[in-house]
């Protein structure tokens, strides 16, 4: 477990080869620095799991002391990380997964320009969120946060020359600083109220300073689900990850799978001993979690472009996670994660592939005919939507869906309320996932296919898709087995999810209607959308334009935010204050004018100056 420190050291390395090195190496160079970087990460992300798994640590847990950061009036830094079951689950899901993105980008980016930049990019978003989960204290985390805030600004925009892109870059770049300024007020006042910002010494204060519902607990927990809101894209700070789909669809795989916004989930599971000291904010969090759900899901049935459909279903399943978070189910939250990454990777994979043959088209109307042209494509696809539609039995999205739709109802902290909306939420997301199969697969071709993905695109389809259908056997309800490997793997640095009584007798009841959901909305897809089908029932045009530009949020911040703040800067813009800086700016321009006059090029007027300058040093010799 020495060799800790070598998991983010290996793409940062990376990161630096291509960037120092970027005009002398070759295209299968770079290509192989940015790929092999990331995979030598996951190997000894892998090493580390064995290691681990073999030795068992003290308190189920192993820091690593590199160096000092910062000592001074009592603040001690370190740069240090702390390996447990939590960690090991999210450097496994960010090296694995990001290993695979890589991979497939190596035939998505080929005969891109920028093909060097964007490997170097890549690394350093997975070093930035690698140094996230695994750092020691909340200042390295924060270090991390903004490092993923950084690259997910170049890889948006990495396609720069489009004014569009650079848009949307700026725009997740300042949505995300919102809730990431909250963050750091938290930290502060972590800091000014228990004297430390160590992450497990802080739960382990805040318990014994602050009781279950005081203030301080509940306002910095609040601050804390303030940055996680924006990171994890949760109302209200959700618009900025459509619009996200600008940058490379790897990119999007990355941010949307394996790092960016999974951050909010992971940092509400981590401080987890601050939130229980804060019963409200677990409310609030389960309500965000349920209400962005169900909102997301309704602007992702009926988007026309692939990638922003994924990018709404990606919001929505968030919302499930902070959902399971409020109602105190910390492992289903992250088992959702965990599966989570491999369908929704899958997912972009395939619609990269898609858009890849099609010679760039993302508009699903204008597909159509692709499973006989893409047999490969559209059957891993498949596998990913299925499991993102939660099919019963057979895939991974079902067995950790159905666990926080269980928990939802069954928590002492849930309710009947919570499971509707969980539910809803289910028959929706099969709903718009197989209408977006139908779509693009089925029916007449409408474009014609110009690039069928190479192996280097198809073999992390084949992987991805294995594991959508299968890695959900980890955790099984009672009434299929009782599986509990990944709950019993986190038992030890997550609480363990209560019932309320009297609930439990209800589980295979509860099961079934989430199951009955998600099959129902897979026939309501078939029934309207199938080329075959005779229901065709088409929204009323207002309703379908408020859910595709994401129920106004955009528009709503344009006219409560953007226009009077311009508005406030151009009637603000020669205040008096300015007057001062003008002044100086005068001032520098004069004596540069003044002097500059002097510098005429004639020396009868040098020897006239140097004669009256000596003579006046002498005469202040003299007189003074």
């Amino acid at each position: 477990m020495e060799l800790l420190w070598l998991i983010p050291a290996w793409p940062l390395l990376g990161f630096l080869i291509l960037t120092c090195l970027a005009a002398r190496l070759p295209r299968i160079m770079a290509g192989s620095v940015g790929v092999g970087s990331v995979g030598a990460a996951a190997l000894t992300a892998l090493l580390m799991a064995w290691d681990f798994l073999k030795h068992q640590p003290g308190r189920n847990a192993f820091t690593q002391h590199l160096w000092t950061w910062l000592d001074v009036a009592g603040l001690h830094l370190e740069i240090a990380f702390y390996l447990d079951a939590l960690t090991l689950v999210m450097i496994i899901v960010i090296t694995g997964v990001g290993f695979f993105i890589h991979l497939y980008s190596l035939g998505y980016m080929a005969h891109d320009q920028g093909y060097t930049r964007f490997f170097a990019y890549m690394n350093l978003f997975v070093a930035a969120m690698l140094v996230l989960v695994l750092a020691d204290n909340l200042p390295l985390l924060y270090l991390g946060w903004e490092g993923v805030g950084l690259c997910s600004y170049l890889l948006i925009g990495f396609w720069y020359t489009d004014p569009a892109n650079g848009y949307a870059a700026r725009k997740a770049f300042v949505v995300t600083r919102v809730g990431d300024t909250a963050m750091a007020v938290g930290l502060f006042v972590l800091y000014n109220q228990l004297g430390t910002l160590q992450i497990q010494e802080v739960m382990q204060r805040a318990a014994a300073a602050w009781p279950a519902g005081s203030t301080m607990a509940l306002l910095t927990a609040l601050l804390l689900l303030g940055g996680a809101v924006g990171k994890s894209a949760q109302l209200p700070l959700q618009t900025w990850l459509p619009d996200a789909m600008a940058g490379p669809t790897p990119v999007s795989a990355l941010i949307h799978a394996a790092t960016m916004v999974t951050a909010g989930v992971y940092l509400i599971a981590r401080t987890h001993g601050l939130f229980l000291l804060a019963p409200t904010a677990l409310t609030i969090t389960a309500v965000i979690g349920a209400a962005t759900l169900l909102l997301a899901g309704f602007s992702a049935l009926v988007q026309q472009d692939i990638k922003r459909v994924l990018a709404y279903s990606t919001i929505s399943q968030l919302g499930y996670m902070f959902l399971a978070l409020g109602v105190g189910a910390w492992s289903a939250a992250i088992f959702h994660l965990f599966t989570h990454a491999f369908f929704k990777a899958l997912l972009f994979l395939g619609a990269g592939a898609v858009i890849h043959a099609l010679g760039g088209e993302q508009d699903m109307s204008r597909m159509g005919g692709l499973k006989q042209k893409l047999p490969l494509t559209f059957w891993t696809f498949l596998a990913g939507a299925a499991s993102l539609a939660a099919l019963p039995l057979v895939t991974a999205g079902f067995y950790s869906k159905d666990l926080i739709i269980w928990q939802a109802f069954a928590s002492p902290r849930g309710g009947l309320g919570f499971w509707f909306m969980a539910v809803a939420g289910a028959l929706l997301t099969a709903l718009y996932t197989f209408r977006m199969v139908l779509l693009t697969f089925t029916g007449p071709a409408r474009t014609p296919v110009h690039h069928p993905p190479g192996l280097v695109m198809r073999l992390p389809l084949l992987v991805l898709a294995f594991l959508s259908l299968t890695a959900g056997f980890l955790e099984t309800p009672h009434s299929l087995g009782h599986m509990r490997v990944f709950s019993g793997w986190l038992h030890t640095c997550l609480p363990e999810a209560g019932l309320a009584a009297g609930r439990e007798a209800y589980e295979i009841l509860f099961e079934l209607l989430a199951g009955l959901a998600a099959l129902c909305g897979i026939f309501g897809a078939l029934r309207l959308y199938h080329p075959l089908a005779k229901s065709r029932y088409s929204l009323p045009e207002s309703l379908r334009q408020y859910w595709i530009k994401g129920w106004g949020f955009d528009s709503l911040y344009d006219r409560l935010v953007v226009r009077p703040y311009i508005h406030l800067a151009q009637f603000n813009k020669n205040d008096f204050l300015d007057l001062f800086f003008v002044f100086l700016a005068w001032l520098a321009k004069t004596g540069h004018q003044t002097l500059a006059a002097t510098q005429n090029g004639r020396l009868r007027s040098y020897a006239w100056g140097l004669g009256l300058g000596a003579a006046a040093i002498a005469a202040m010799v003299v007189l003074l």
